[in-house]
């Protein structure tokens, strides 16, 4: 089992959410985050003064697939989020040791 941690802008999050869907993917949790990275944030202007947003909106989408899946979820992901422009954000991988679904107490893929 693999735990999928995309980085998105807000605005692609139904996109994503559709996306996955599709697949079969039955849970995930979303956050509102901010951040940076290549960006490095933005100058707006507000009421004639000048400021720095370091940090920018974003979402944070977990979701944990069976090993069969990983691929294809971050493939639908990658093309779900992406506007083609800096700072369409970034999935990581990582491996689940296991699962339990608190409710029945089932493991494994079974649990997800």
């Amino acid at each position: 089992m693999k735990n999928i941690i995309a980085i998105i802008k807000p605005f692609k999050l139904d996109e994503v959410r559709i996306a996955l869907a599709s697949l079969g993917v039955q849970g995930l949790t979303v956050t509102e985050v901010k951040g940076f990275g290549r960006q490095k944030g933005h100058t707006e202007l507000y009421r004639g003064a000048e400021y720095t947003v370091d940090f920018l909106p974003k979402l944070r989408l977990e979701t944990a697939v069976s090993d069969a899946m990983v691929e294809r979820a971050v493939d639908v992901i990658e093309q779900a989020a992406k506007t083609g422009k800096i700072g369409d954000g970034k999935i990581f991988v990582t491996h689940l040791e296991s699962t339990t679904r608190i409710r029945t107490g089932e493991t494994g893929d079974v649990a997800l």
